[in-house]
């Protein structure tokens, strides 16, 4: 799971917390590198600034080499979760499952239950993309006011582990600039919802998180 709070009108802001608490491209052994893993969320203001885009990344340090072989899980269910009144529990979800070479998108509605499991809200507004082949054009569908992609990038996180060591260690005492990207040169799959502020909630902000939910 990965949590974040936006704010619908000063995404920049918002950004900034996300950075410090919800990257996450190193876990335990039992799910580092598994098809589930969550690498990052973001959430910011469209180029439409009466819109706003949600982006989950999955399975990270995928190397170019293995890029092109890189699916996302069929058995996985991600699923965006929207508070909107400030009380820490989804009342809107979107959900993205992929089968057969697109993604499938239903909501943004309202959940039919709250917590670790989902049932797939088939009844919810529908939508979906051809998920993107690695090295080909971006694939992007709009539909009903808002816009869908899935598949491979560049990973757009910067962090300097090595440096990051230094300065646990105490040989060090601040990050250089511009430092080391440690992720430069490898990639993620890439979930990019964007869609009408007015979806979302008519607040100054709302939080967001990720789950990814396997199949029983």
């Amino acid at each position: 799971m990965k949590h974040t709070k936006i704010l619908i009108g000063a995404a920049l802001i918002a950004l900034v917390c996300f950075f410090a608490i919800a990257a996450d491209h190193i876990d335990a052994p039992a799910i580092a590198g598994g098809t589930s893993d969550i690498t990052d969320i973001y959430g910011f203001q469209a180029q439409d600034t009466d819109n706003i885009v949600f982006v989950a990344n999955v399975q990270g340090l995928i190397s170019p080499a293995n890029t092109a072989q890189a699916a996302f899980d069929e058995n996985v269910l991600f699923e965006f979760n929207i508070d909107n009144n400030g009380d820490a529990v989804e009342d809107l979800v979107i959900q993205a499952i992929p089968r057969d070479g697109k993604m499938y998108f239903f909501g943004p509605t309202t959940p039919s239950q709250n917590g670790l499991n989902s049932t797939i809200l088939t009844s919810a507004t529908t939508n979906s993309v051809d998920i993107t082949t690695y090295g080909s054009g971006a694939i992007i569908e709009a539909n009903n006011g808002m816009q869908f992609f899935a598949g491979p990038r560049d990973d757009p996180f910067f962090m300097d582990f090595a440096r990051y060591g230094e300065i646990i260690g105490g040989t060090a005492t601040s990050f250089n600039n511009p430092g080391t990207d440690t992720f430069e040169g490898t990639n993620v799959l890439s979930i990019a919802v964007e869609l009408p502020k007015t979806m979302v909630g008519n607040g100054n902000s709302v939080n967001l998180w990720v789950e990814a939910k396997r199949k029983q």
